[in-house]
């Protein structure tokens, strides 16, 4: 087929960022300690803060590399210490230092803090199965409510967004809010966005009061060769 000269062409469309966004790649920590009944979880402001566990350290690891291209401008991390071990062998290959972000800690589960809910989850018990059929934390005596989560969450996003126009950060995070983050980005179920996998890469666009998805969940890091 002869093409007319001169005619335009109307190629498909190419996602750029709106002007004065902010790109946001959230990271879920690296797999932490397993629980057990014989030591719960220490805990940082009422909530569990385990280590992470050997095969975190490699998703740690991994992030980095994936990352370490990636024009990244700003770290950050919250006061759990599994998203700062996370984040320290990015930090190092960009020679930059995490700041924290207390509002994007995971979600407070209540009584069931200190790896308590893994134990009850993974036993069925009949709150979890609530829990689970109802999408709601507050469900568990004392967890913060949806609507207080959300808050926190959009809140400190907010912030973020607003400390760099126009630059791409990675913040280091846990599955609760990173489900939470795409919940409220795509209209969704309360729990229907809880799958990211440790060491996982998600990606969201935030400009103004619009969150843009980019992905979710990526984990192509995670069976490539480490080198």
């Amino acid at each position: 087929m002869t093409t007319p000269e001169n005619e335009v062409e109307y190629r498909q469309h190419r996602f750029v960022p709106p002007p004065g966004a902010t790109e946001i790649f959230l990271v879920r920590h690296g797999e932490s300690a397993p629980a057990r009944d014989s030591h719960p979880f220490e805990l940082v402001g009422g909530q569990a803060d385990p280590d992470l566990a050997l095969e975190g350290r490699e998703h740690a690891e991994r992030v980095g590399q994936r990352l370490a291209d990636e024009r990244i401008t700003a770290l950050y991390v919250t006061t759990l210490r599994r998203t700062a071990q996370t984040a320290a062998p990015l930090a190092a290959k960009l020679g930059l230092t995490p700041a924290v972000e207390a509002d994007l800690r995971e979600v407070h589960l209540g009584d069931w803090e200190g790896g308590l809910f893994r134990k009850l989850t993974s036993e069925g018990h009949p709150t979890a199965q609530e829990l689970w059929a109802e999408q709601r934390w507050d469900v568990i005596p004392g967890a913060e409510s949806g609507a207080a989560f959300d808050a926190r969450i959009t809140g400190a996003l907010a912030r973020i967004a607003a400390a760099h126009p126009d630059q791409r950060v990675a913040v280091f995070t846990h599955g609760g809010v990173i489900g939470q983050v795409f919940a409220h980005a795509t209209g969704s179920q309360p729990f229907a966005m809880l799958g990211a996998d440790n060491g996982s890469i998600s990606h969201i666009v935030v400009s103004g009061d619009s969150w843009i998805v980019r992905r979710f969940n990526d984990t192509a890091h995670l069976q490539a060769p480490l080198g």
